[in-house]
């Protein structure tokens, strides 16, 4: 019985420790930093809450003139209030170019490195502001 309730113990530990390194915080896998992609549009929804920054706009492609929806995460609230930034920073409306490693998959979505607002860099503490 005592075997048992050891093993048992033991599998415990062991899932225990295997689902924290599944928690653990993911990379940047998913996109492409060979290059960077830039679009302009108007942000539909701004949500600055954890894990990550997220800006949603629509982007007309300027060969279609088809609406699209783009999205672009940044690091977390936390870092972004360091440099100013508040749950106000963008509104549904705003007018705002986004660089960055866009998915490899070709989706419409990005790692922001960059963005612009009314024309001016908004910084979002990477270093390259």
């Amino acid at each position: 019985m005592r075997n048992k309730l050891m093993a048992c113990f033991k599998a415990a530990t062991v899932f225990s420790v295997l689902s924290v390194a599944t928690f653990a915080h993911h990379g940047g896998a998913a996109y492409d930093t060979s290059k960077m992609t830039t679009v302009t549009g108007t942000v539909t929804n701004f949500e600055f809450a954890n894990p990550h920054v997220i800006i949603s706009m629509d982007v007309k492609d300027p060969s279609t003139g088809k609406i699209e929806k783009w999205q672009g995460e940044l690091t977390s609230p936390n870092h972004l209030a360091r440099v100013g930034w508040t749950k106000s920073t963008f509104k549904p409306g705003d007018e705002v170019t986004m660089s960055g490693a866009a998915l490899k998959d070709g989706g419409s979505a990005m790692a922001i490195r960059k963005i612009m607002k009314n024309g001016e860099q908004v910084s979002t503490g990477g270093g390259d502001n």
